[in-house]
Formats: C-alpha cells, sequence, structure tokens
C-alpha cells in the first residue's frame, strides 16, 4: 500500500472514531456518564468540559449525579447541563447536581435513530471525502505507471467500501440499541 492509501486509511479511522465519539454523547434511556462527555461549562471565563470540573456518578442507573470539585460553579455546571439541550433537566442541590434520566417515549427514540444516522451520514461524507482527496493524489503523481495508478485507485475504492460499511454497521447497531425499549 502506498504512503498516500496508508495517509487515507489514518484519517477514515479518525472519521470512525470521530462517529463514535458521537453516537456515546445519543441518550439511549440508561444513564450514562458518556451523555454529558460534551457538556462545556464557563469556568472563569474559559469554556472547560464538565468531566475536568467535577465528578459524574450513575446511581440505579437511571440517575446522574454530578459533583463539581469547586462548589462555586455549581449553577454554572447546572446552566450549562440545560443550555447542552440533551433533554436532561438538572436539579440543582447544595453542593450536587442530580439529573434524572427518563425513559425515552417512542417518538423521542426515533429522533435520536434519526440523529444517529445523520451521524453515520457525515462520517460516510468524510470518507468519501478523504477518498476524493487521495484519488487526487494518486492522479497528480506523474512518479505512477498508469497500471499502479489505476491500481492503487481501485485499492482506494475499496478501502472507501470497507470503511463505509463499518459506519453502516456500527450505526445499526447503535439505531437498535436506541429503538429497543
Amino acid at each position: 500500500m502506498s504512503d498516500n492509501l496508508i495517509k487515507a486509511e489514518e484519517r477514515m479511522l479518525k472519521a470512525i472514531e470521530n462517529l463514535e465519539s458521537n453516537l456515546k454523547t445519543i441518550r439511549t434511556g440508561r444513564a450514562s456518564s458518556q451523555i454529558l462527555e460534551r457538556v462545556q461549562v464557563d469556568y472563569y471565563g474559559s469554556m472547560m468540559p464538565i468531566n475536568q470540573l467535577s465528578s459524574i456518578q450513575v446511581v440505579e442507573g437511571t440517575q446522574l449525579v454530578v459533583k463539581p470539585y469547586d462548589r462555586s460553579i455549581i449553577k454554572s455546571v447546572g446552566h450549562a447541563i440545560q443550555a447542552a439541550n440533551l433533554g436532561l433537566n438538572p436539579q440543582v442541590e447544595a453542593d450536587v447536581i442530580r439529573i434524572l434520566v427518563p425513559q425515552l417515549t417512542q417518538e423521542r427514540r426515533e429522533q435520536l435513530a434519526k440523529d444517529a444516522q445523520k451521524y453515520g451520514e457525515e462520517a460516510k461524507v468524510a470518507i468519501r471525502n478523504i477518498r476524493r482527496d487521495a484519488n487526487d493524489a494518486t492522479k497528480k503523481n506523474k512518479e505512477l505507471t498508469e497500471d499502479d495508478r489505476k491500481a492503487e485507485l481501485e485499492d482506494s475504492q475499496k478501502l472507501t467500501d470497507d470503511y463505509i460499511k463499518q459506519v453502516e454497521q456500527i450505526v445499526n447497531e447503535k439505531k437498535k440499541e436506541i429503538l429497543n425499549v
């Protein structure tokens, strides 16, 4: 495999990792600290991830307890969770924030499945763009013979097909997880 295809494969792997990261933030009806992974809190003027400013625990599988290390930012953390538009309603207490993770309605499950599908489509587009970049580089490489160029373009397409299948498999698993009551 040429350097060009190796670089393309590395970039495609990153696209898959990004997809998995995005899918982790989709709620499936069970409490998980990963739901809050992308929440950013205003901490003295700079935005920081919530998991760096507080401990997040799952209680009884249906509740998250967020305990900020600095009690003075408890309201900021509560506002950040609410502003993240995750469908969660944080209850701020003296030194902790309790978040009841409600059971998802069928309508909400279908919406989340659509969101998962959207993330999958974005990953596919990213992979196809990576293929296009690799193909452009292959076509511009004057050192390759016509046969080598054709073989590399075919390898690029096979690589793309493999990664597209991975994306579809990952998204279908997530959709199944979301839609199971």
